[in-house]
């Protein structure tokens, strides 16, 4: 990913660029790339913990930011049109909505359809596939085909100005500082906590597991749950730097998967690292590239690192 970055510097450099103004470009295009890397490490965080324990291929994850996403529409159009005392303080609240409203549903589809298709992954790829266009159709039916957006409080507009010619939006500060909290949680959860023990007993030797007494169907359950909730708060945050669709979600999948994969399936630290270096490299090169160049020259990267590496940047530790 360095490479890339130094490529970029390059041609910024031979297009005729000041070396104060590619700073000022570094700089701000790294903090999109921050912005852009907490979208991706909490579309990636729920898949990872998926894919992980229950090697399932959930082709409708980022539908379920789709409905995170509305969600936060949904509870802005309220507050605007019923409560507008309440505008300037909803958007926590819809968070922490969004993910159980995801959540909830992300419950319900594994006890309908993921739990007969296990250790039948590719089954599993086709039949979320087919949820995503469920999702996107029921969305589309529901909300309508256009996009919308949802209103943002007035403590989320505007930007600092840390240097002359750099702004830093701040919304972007808070999708950072809330993805980063939610991450925190889920470690803690993961490692230290009843519930965390159970799943990571589960995932190291599901047979095991059973045999001590672990449920592990439910807690596969509320695992395939705690995935989809916490797409549904990407898909709140996705709300403070872009519009809705109802195809939104699906824009998000490939990088999401690009993401686990080269971080390694399953691992949390992983992840971080593979969101940070892939969004960093993407938003950089997008400055200097068109978006879709950049986009292939960081599949190029990952592409080339996972021939040298195929276990991806950090491997789990799971028994068989």
């Amino acid at each position: 990913m360095t490479a890339k970055i130094a490529l970029a510097l390059l041609l910024a450099a031979s297009a005729g660029y000041s070396w104060d103004e590619i700073k000022g470009v570094m700089i701000m295009q790294g903090f999109a790339g921050l912005s852009l890397f907490s979208i991706f490490l909490l579309m990636a965080l729920g898949l990872a913990i998926i894919f992980g324990q229950m090697k399932v291929i959930n082709m409708a994850h980022g539908e379920f930011l789709t409905m995170g996403a509305y969600t936060t529409v949904f509870l802005s159009w309220l507050c605007e049109s019923y409560a507008p005392g309440l505008l300037a303080w909803y958007f926590p609240v819809a968070m922490i909505l969004a993910f159980f409203v995801a959540g909830s549903v992300g419950f319900l589809v594994e006890f309908a359809i993921i739990r007969h298709l296990y250790k039948r992954p590719l089954d599993t790829l086709l039949a979320t596939w087919g949820l995503s266009m469920i999702l996107q159709e029921t969305f589309r039916q529901i909300a309508g085909a256009r996009e919308t957006s949802a209103t943002m409080p007035e403590w989320l507009m505007g930007s600092l100005q840390p240097f002359e010619g750099v702004d830093i939006p701040i919304n972007g500060i808070f999708l950072l500082g809330a993805s980063l909290v939610l991450t925190v949680i889920v470690v803690i959860n993961l490692y230290y906590t009843r519930s965390g023990l159970r799943v990571r007993a589960t995932v190291m030797n599901r047979d095991m597991a059973g045999a001590v007494g672990i449920n592990t169907r439910m807690t596969d359950r509320m695992t395939f749950a705690l995935g989809c909730g916490i797409a549904g708060v990407a898909g709140a945050a996705f709300t403070t730097v872009g519009s809705i669709s109802p195809s939104a979600g699906g824009l998000y999948i490939v990088d999401t998967f690009m993401v686990v994969v080269f971080g390694g399936a399953g691992s949390i630290i992983g992840t971080i690292l593979a969101a940070f270096g892939i969004a960093q490299a993407q938003s950089v090169l997008e400055f200097f590239l068109s978006g879709v160049l950049a986009k292939v020259a960081v599949l190029l990267a990952v592409v080339f690192i996972l021939m040298i590496r195929p276990q991806g940047l950090v491997v789990a530790k799971i028994r068989k």
